[in-house]
């Protein structure tokens, strides 16, 4: 019998990545994933934003980050403000800095849902690459007879199916949540 374990772990971990990419998709909330892409350079290397600072949402338009080191200040506030996707422009008072989100124009919210669909695509692209791994490791298998291979090739179509329409699923609830107003 073929066992589709391994791929039912590789679809839910690309479910697992595309789901923490659609958590980095701004909505019009303050939330501290929106600030999970930043890059910051401090101390001779570039360092994931969390590395070197404390991300909160004081309420639904404000973020705080409170940097470890008060030195990296300005480096910090200049990699936010660097990351033209977001279109943020933190301010900050020698301890903390303030990031205020602006609330989303009918437009930018058609964009950011467009950015979010790409996401989506590749998403489904990796789910595909999958599947057709699997097909290629049944039909080198010999010795498995035809209607196993048929059988097993059904199932990895249903897993697929399965996993596709879990990021439909996000990606609507995701696109309601943006151009919610």
């Amino acid at each position: 019998m073929f066992d589709i374990s391994k791929e039912r772990k590789q679809m839910e971990e690309a479910l697992t990545r595309f789901n923490d990419e659609m958590k980095k998709v701004r909505t019009g909330r303050a939330h501290p994933d929106m600030l999970a892409s930043i890059k910051v350079e401090a101390y001779g290397q570039f360092m994931p934003l969390n590395q070197v600072a404390n991300v909160t949402a004081a309420d639904g338009t404000l973020l705080v980050v409170t940097p470890f080191d008060p030195s990296t200040i300005q480096a910090i506030a200049s990699a936010i403000r660097n990351d033209q996707a977001l279109g943020l422009n933190p301010a900050d008072d020698g301890r903390v800095i303030r990031v205020p989100i602006p609330p989303l124009t009918e437009e930018r919210r058609k964009e950011i849902v467009k950015t979010a669909s790409a996401k989506v695509e590749q998403a489904k692209v990796a789910l595909r690459n999958i599947r057709e791994d699997a097909r290629k490791g049944l039909k080198a298998a010999e010795e498995l007879s035809e209607d196993i291979k048929k059988r097993a090739e059904k199932e990895i179509d249903d897993l697929t199916k399965e996993f596709t329409d879990k990021i439909d699923t996000a990606f609507k609830s995701k696109t309601d949540e943006i151009m919610k107003i």
